[in-house]
């Protein structure tokens, strides 16, 4: 018998002249929990869906418990104990936990479904993969927390008899608590010789759960080793091909003390008697817990939801804004955290997302000048340096680094001087996400100011030059940034109040 559970020896996949995959190769142990890490782009996800079956490879071979295999389509992939998990969770919202668990895979007797057995058979798994965490299975799935969404996602996995689960991203969206739960579940799979592959950009994950990673880069297998024996800067090194020396880019910026934005004691449905100023040329970060109302502030701001009271000024000018529409008008930006959902129109291509909020600025008489809206489009897409063969390419299939920097060129392309970052590095790589900062420096060099919301403290720490730190709803404190620390912004985020010097 081998040691491995899976084996796949040189596979290479090439979509139309691109080559996704070279000669890539990834063996994983019985019973471990191996991470697979690279850049946004490196062939992570092409790789997991050759292994499921989504596609063919072009070469390769694959060998599950010793024996070579061939995997002709998702359906074949699950029957020969592969299951997958995606960042984009595979449930019916209007469908119940159980009714998840047993879709395609019914318990009939004579054509009628056998409820009872039905029940028995999933509430087994969602046990297992719940931990308590959710005891009601009859609840649709669309009024669970993400978290136990996943856990339903989970029991489905198990269901089918898998003894390989592919989980990718799995944390993306998850609190601390949760993320400690997910953690327990993935550790009893391990225990009970499940063999788990984890796709993760969080470095620190890997640290905590795995037992062996691999890496790829462009496309190209890199290095494999066990975790007890690799520390983080040669992780980073073996990912992004170079030595990562700052995490952060140096500070060139000098905030001027022009003020663009201020609000005034403003109220919403989540948060009460919020008021900060903005000033030219500089990051202010929103920091608090999940919860805190950071993201809804801004999108009151924004004209996304509704401000009960209060006042906003933009350049010493007070202005109403009860739309985005409006917002845009008045200079403002706002990259959203969920950018697949909110950022960006994921079947259109690269061009046509990049023009959607700055149509007036390439229009004559109200019709969009092709020229002029080239011209824009390819500007911005070259300076942000978009991993795409051409602006044709259609968003869904980019990268989430890729995506992220889709999005930030359509605010540019607005003119915005005010640009909203809500959790901008979420989902994204180590190298990409050094790209990102770069980007938002240069941005505030040339006089744009931003506010960003970032639940990663070293990010809040690292980019920004003021934070203002909110707890259920209200304003707790503010710092400078000579003032930072990991310490000083967790105590306000948690209620509590600093000491005086």
């Amino acid at each position: 018998m081998s040691e491995y559970a899976l084996e796949m020896l040189g596979v290479t996949k090439t979509f139309s002249k691109v080559t996704a995959l070279d000669d890539v190769s990834l063996r994983v142990k019985k019973g471990e929990i191996h991470a697979l890490i690279g850049e946004n782009g490196a062939g992570k996800s092409t790789l997991m869906k050759v292994l499921s079956g989504v596609y063919k490879p072009d070469q390769g071979t694959i060998k599950i418990n010793g024996e070579t295999v061939t995997i002709k389509n998702p359906r074949d992939a699950i029957d020969k104990g592969v299951a997958i998990i995606y960042q984009e969770l595979s449930l019916v919202p209007e469908l119940n936990a159980i009714k998840n668990v047993m879709l395609g895979q019914e318990k009939n007797t004579c054509q009628i479904i056998n409820q009872k057995e039905e029940n028995e058979f999933a509430r087994k798994y969602l046990d297992y993969a719940s931990r308590g965490a959710l005891s009601d299975y009859k609840t649709p799935v669309k009024y669970l927390s993400v978290a136990q969404q996943q856990m339903v996602d989970i029991a489905k996995a198990l269901s089918y008899n898998s003894n390989i689960i592919i989980m990718d991203e799995p944390t993306d969206s998850l609190t601390n608590t949760e993320i400690d739960v997910l953690f327990e579940i993935v550790r009893k799979l391990k225990e009970d010789g499940i063999t788990v592959i984890y796709i993760s950009h969080r470095l620190e994950e890997l640290f905590a759960l795995c037992d062996r990673v691999t890496v790829l880069r462009d496309g190209q297998y890199v290095a494999d080793e066990n975790i007890a024996d690799i520390d983080k800067d040669w992780l980073i090194s073996k990912m992004i091909g170079r030595d990562l020396k700052d995490t952060y880019p140096e500070r060139h910026r000098m905030v001027s003390q022009e003020t663009v934005l201020e609000v005034k004691g403003l109220t919403g449905e989540r948060f009460r008697d919020i008021s900060f100023q903005l000033k030219k040329g500089e990051i202010l970060a929103l920091s608090g817990l999940v919860g805190a109302g950071r993201t809804e502030v801004l999108r009151a701001i924004f004209g996304a939801d509704k401000i009960k009271d209060g006042v906003v000024e933009i350049s010493g000018r007070q202005v109403s804004i009860n739309h985005p529409s409006k917002a845009v008008k008045c200079g403002l930006g706002f990259a959203t955290e969920d950018r697949k959902a909110q950022g960006l129109f994921l079947n259109q291509d690269i061009r046509e997302n990049i023009a959607a909020a700055a149509l007036d600025k390439v229009s004559v008489k109200g019709f969009v000048s092709s020229g002029r809206e080239n011209d824009m489009v390819e500007r911005y897409f070259k300076e942000l340096k978009v991993v795409a063969p051409d602006t044709n390419k259609v968003c869904k299939f980019l990268s989430g680094g890729n995506q992220q920097k889709v999005v930030l060129a359509k605010w540019l392309a607005s003119e915005c001087r005010i640009l909203f970052l809500d959790e901008p590095t979420r989902g994204i790589d180590v190298g990409a996400k050094y790209e990102i900062y770069m980007l938002m420096d240069k941005l505030v060099q040339s006089g744009v100011s931003i506010i960003m919301i970032s639940s990663e403290m070293p990010e809040v720490i690292g980019v920004a030059d003021r934070v203002i730190v909110m707890h259920e709803g209200q304003m707790k404190g503010e710092l400078q940034y000579q003032d930072f620390s990991e310490e000083s912004i967790m105590k306000l985020a948690s209620g509590e109040e600093l000491a005086q010097a």
